[in-house]
């Protein structure tokens, strides 16, 4: 039923609540529309544009609760610039928040990148609280574990009614996995164990309804312990009212978004109950509207509908922007600072058939900051090999989320665009057997391909691009006629299958047993994630406190005047009389000219990517 039929239906009931709840999730420091790593305003994203909506959200329904989801402190150059500068005032993400008037809000795993001292001087400057069920600081952090809201709203006949609403609020308990300097300071339980204990508190306070705010993404219904993806098996628990959930960057409902058991996509349930995920950077607003029924002495949930609204908005809104605009100023400024050139155009348009500069460029500082740090121990002489992955290569992120930097001028601002996350730089020891499966797992996001049949599809949409890792160093073919040995989450899909051949170090045929060093990041040497199976007990040769963005910078900075090679090391295995569309974005027919790999033009798709073919 759409929002007016709901509002109408309601006044036939002798007594009724409708409560709205609206919420934003993962903004990553998005406070502003405006795309730092492109330098120009973006009218889809930043939570000054989504404030139109909930201005007019709140116009248009009586009772109103306004939650942020997490990860709020950490993923745009103002982001970065803030935590690296010490902070300019009132952090501009809570002055935004306190300035749209939140109701309550969580934290998320990337709120803890820039260290807990960072991440409290930021929350005490909140007028709304936080709830963290799942989180257990060793020092104090201005945070609850559960929240019990009281408000007054008016029911279907005008009459003021008191409604106990009850906030839960949790972080994926792998943070302290993926930022291993946090283990001193934190500890981050099992979501599902935490939320039982929060529910039978929350409800023996007298909550009407209980609010999960989850920044967890949406996975199995069936319990798993410690579960990264836990909003569907959460939302299974008795107590638990409905659900905002985060971290995977989705939009849900949605039409695109899988359905699975326990989830609704259509409808916008997770077992049965409501449930959001608004995007990511504030590209959407999510809206649950709420028909509650007198339960006795409290209220139950009789109706609901629920729909994530897409940011249109032209302008940023005044009392968001404002506070945010000396960063802003300031932030320009730093990232537009010259540290080098580039002879040709590094772009990841083509990063997933084998060709993007900027990746080798990423590679080749990785290895240059290893041989030095390794320069004088036992370990020098073995072959020193880098892997990177393509970070803004499409995906969730749309048919704009490219990097494209044209030759010339390179600025931090590029630096920022070529390296997105503040992983530090890690070196491994690995055989050729174990770099093999690495490189297998990267190949999980090919499909299947049948041999001799025309335009079939080549990317699985499940796999995000952060996790093709390439290894420079290395040569070798991707066979697509055969099933990928790994699933998008790492599980052995089929056993038998060997995608990985011709795998070459300077033309010689790697050994299973030849030792090589591995350049990667402190992402991939947590103990989840795709690599965890290949990375987790291999000596590890160097834990750098140095951030690769950083190390890059220096590179650079160093190299001064640059050319990167675009191919990346890896091919398809030959299949003639085949033929697989890949996406990219339609900025990419400006770059076909120079394009090493014979692809052909084949339209723009219905999300708005150019469609190449590509003769295997």
């Amino acid at each position: 039923m759409c929002r007016k039929d709901f509002q109408a239906d309601a006044s036939q009931y002798p007594v009724s609540i409708a409560l709205r709840i609206m919420a934003t999730t993962d903004l990553h420091m998005h406070v502003l529309g405006y795309d730092y790593l492109a330098d120009r305003p973006a009218g889809h994203i930043g939570l000054s544009r989504a404030a139109a909506l909930i201005a007019q959200a709140r116009r248009t329904a009586e009772n109103c609760l306004l939650f942020d989801n997490g990860d709020f402190l950490q993923g745009s150059p103002m982001g970065d610039y803030l935590a690296e500068s010490g902070g300019i005032g009132p952090h501009p993400a809570i002055a935004a928040m306190n300035a749209l008037r939140y109701d309550a809000a969580t934290l998320g795993n990337h709120d803890f990148s820039f260290g807990t001292g960072f991440l409290r001087r930021a929350l005490e400057e909140a007028e709304f609280p936080f709830a963290a069920t799942n989180l257990h600081p060793v020092r104090p952090l201005p945070v609850s574990q559960h929240l019990l809201l009281e408000r007054q709203v008016r029911d279907s006949r005008g009459t003021a009614r008191r409604l106990r609403i009850g906030v839960l609020g949790f972080l994926p308990p792998q943070t302290v996995d993926w930022e291993p300097t946090l283990r001193p300071e934190i500890r981050v339980a099992d979501i599902l164990q935490a939320a039982r204990a929060g529910i039978e508190a929350l409800r023996q306070q007298g909550a009407d309804l209980v609010v999960a705010l989850s920044h967890s993404g949406i996975g199995a219904l069936q319990p798993a312990p410690m579960m990264e993806n836990a909003a569907t098996a959460l939302a299974a628990l008795p107590g638990i009212d409905l659900v905002i959930a985060g971290h995977t960057h989705r939009v849900f409902p949605s039409a695109a978004h899988p359905q699975g058991p326990g989830i609704d996509a259509r409808r916008g349930t997770l077992a049965g109950k409501p449930a959001v995920m608004p995007g990511f950077w504030g590209s959407h607003l999510g809206l649950i509207d709420l028909r509650l029924e007198s339960a006795g002495t409290g209220w139950r949930i009789a109706d609901f509908t629920c729909r994530a609204e897409p940011v249109a908005a032209e302008e940023d809104h005044a009392s968001v922007s404002g506070p945010a605009l000396s960063a802003h100023r300031q932030t320009l400024r730093h990232f537009r600072r010259r540290i080098g050139r580039t002879e040709r155009p590094l772009s990841s348009y083509f990063a997933l058939i084998g060709e993007d500069p900027g990746l080798r460029l990423v590679a080749m500082a990785q290895r240059w900051h290893v041989r030095r740090a390794l320069r004088g121990t036992r370990w020098q002489d073995l072959p020193i090999l880098s892997a990177a992955a393509p970070f803004r290569a499409g995906g969730r992120g749309g048919p704009q989320h490219y990097t494209d930097v044209p030759a010339g001028r390179l600025t931090l601002r590029n630096i920022a665009d070529l390296y997105l996350f503040p992983n530090r730089i890690c070196a491994i020891r690995l055989t050729g057997a174990e770099l093999r499966e690495w490189l297998e797992r990267s190949a999980s996001l090919f499909l299947q391909v049948q041999p001799g049949k025309p335009d079939q599809p080549l990317i699985d949409p499940e796999f995000p691009t952060y996790n093709f890792d390439v290894i420079d160093g290395l040569d070798w073919q991707i066979d697509l006629s055969l099933p990928p040995r790994y699933a998008p989450d790492g599980a052995l899909a089929h056993a038998d299958s060997h995608r990985i051949g011709a795998m070459t170090h300077r033309r010689q045929p790697v050994a299973a047993d030849q030792q090589f060093i591995l350049v990667t990041n402190s992402y991939r040497l947590s103990d989840c994630g795709l690599f965890a199976p290949v990375a987790a007990g291999r000596p590890v040769l160097l834990d750098s406190t140095s951030r690769t963005r950083e190390v890059l910078r220096r590179y650079v900075a160093r190299r001064r005047v640059l050319a990167p090679d675009a191919r990346t090391g890896w091919s398809f295995r030959p299949l003639p009389g085949t033929s697989v569309l890949f996406e990219t974005g339609p900025a990419a027919a400006a770059h076909l000219d120079a394009l090493g790999t014979p692809v052909e033009p084949a339209g723009i798709g219905p999300d708005g990517f150019l469609r190449l073919r590509l003769h295997l």
